[in-house]
């Protein structure tokens, strides 16, 4: 079996092997309730587009996914975030930075006591 050596595979496999390394403890009724939390997506606000899930801390500086670092997005905003730190990425896109700090922290402790540890 020849492995694929294009660019792409590579970061792929690497990315697997770190998500691999990691915990991640999100469930799909807690993702199922971050989307209606927010109600689309977190960074843009854009509404009846399908979401991805966006670590807020990504997982190449340290992240996991889950309930408190991950947020429903669009695909051009996750694309666009990368690994970027949230706020820096607010801030050179022009977004309410603030706002969003805000309504993440509220829907983050809200989900917290809906669905304790």
């Amino acid at each position: 079996m020849t492995v694929n050596r294009s660019r792409r595979a590579r970061a792929a496999r690497k990315r697997k092997r770190r998500l691999d390394r990691m915990e991640h403890d999100l469930t799909d009724a807690q993702w199922e309730a971050l989307c209606a939390a927010w109600g689309g997506c977190a960074y843009c606000g854009a509404q009846g587009v399908p979401l991805q899930r966006d670590c807020v801390l990504a997982i190449s500086r340290g992240g996991r996914y889950t309930l408190a670092n991950v947020v429903p997005v669009c695909r051009s905003c996750n694309a666009s975030k990368c690994n970027a730190e949230v706020t820096t990425w607010l801030r050179r896109r022009r977004l309410d930075e603030r706002a969003f700090l805000e309504r993440h922290v509220a829907i983050t402790r809200r989900l917290a006591a809906e669905f304790p540890d």
